[in-house]
């Protein structure tokens, strides 16, 4: 299928049904400029644009270019994004549903992505834990993040205290489509639970992030120019890999559509 192009309403109902199941879908041979990237995006809902000044496309805001490349002294957009596991926008009250990343450029080593199958993960986990989990939420905190996967970066400032609040998620979500169980539980930093004393939440979140990423519930994209991504930030968890950023070629397009809220 050609993505530049509509899709026939049929197609696209198939697709989405496919990405549902699965949580990560993968469409290569695409040539998809950032204004079909983001007529294909709406198909899956209206757009969410969080992207950081200086990251964005020059004409399209709401593209995220992830890249090493420059244009006359400027960088195109950022080299280095999530280089941890993590669900986009999990701090968000309502977050993403949909990520939409396409390959332009690839380096010839490293630069992989990295998802977890969030369901899978839910539906292996012993019976105990699904009970002992039931019903809790866990306490996303951008602010205690930032140190973890971003230990190069200034320390929070009080504005971005003040823009950041902390946000509690279920740490099991219902797909709002297929109705299905997933693990959501935030990636690598040891989350506190609400109503749970630090002692017991932090092993306890920990356990289910190194369980959720175990190699029966995960796969390690090898891109190609052309790929297309689409993963479902409902049930799915994912992280980049590092390249060579000096003497590889490494440039992408990002575009994310809105969410609801979890529960």
């Amino acid at each position: 299928m050609d993505l530049s192009e509509p899709l026939p309403k049929a197609e696209f109902r198939r697709m989405r049904d496919a990405w549902i199941e699965a949580t990560v879908l993968l469409i290569r041979g695409q040539r998809l400029p950032p204004k079909s990237q983001l007529e294909f995006a709406h198909r899956f809902g209206a757009i969410k644009n969080y992207v950081k000044a200086g990251n964005s496309h020059q004409e399209f805001p709401a593209v995220l270019v992830l890249s090493n490349l420059k244009q006359e002294g400027r960088p195109l957009g950022a080299p280095v994004s999530g280089r941890y596991w993590h669900t986009d926008g999990h701090y968000f009250r309502e977050p993403p549903s949909a990520s939409i990343l396409h390959a332009i450029e690839t380096p010839e080593r490293g630069g992989e992505t990295r998802f977890a199958n969030m369901f899978a993960a839910y539906e292996a986990l012993p019976e105990e834990t699904k009970r002992r989990i039931e019903g809790l939420k866990v306490v996303i905190s951008r602010v205690q993040s930032r140190p973890y996967n971003y230990p190069d970066r200034p320390p929070v400032s009080d504005a971005d205290r003040a823009a950041w609040p902390d946000m509690p998620q279920p740490i099991v979500r219902t797909h709002p489509v297929s109705g299905r169980r997933a693990l959501y539980v935030g990636g690598n930093v040891p989350w506190k639970i609400e109503g749970m004393p630090e002692a017991e939440s932090v092993p306890l979140i920990t356990m289910l992030q190194q369980f959720a990423v175990q190699p029966q519930f995960t796969y390690e994209h090898r891109w190609a120019r052309g790929d297309v991504i689409v993963w479902d930030n409902r049930s799915a968890m994912h992280k980049a890999t590092a390249y060579d950023e000096v003497n590889d070629r490494r440039h992408m397009h990002r575009v994310t559509v809105e969410g609801d809220l979890p529960f």
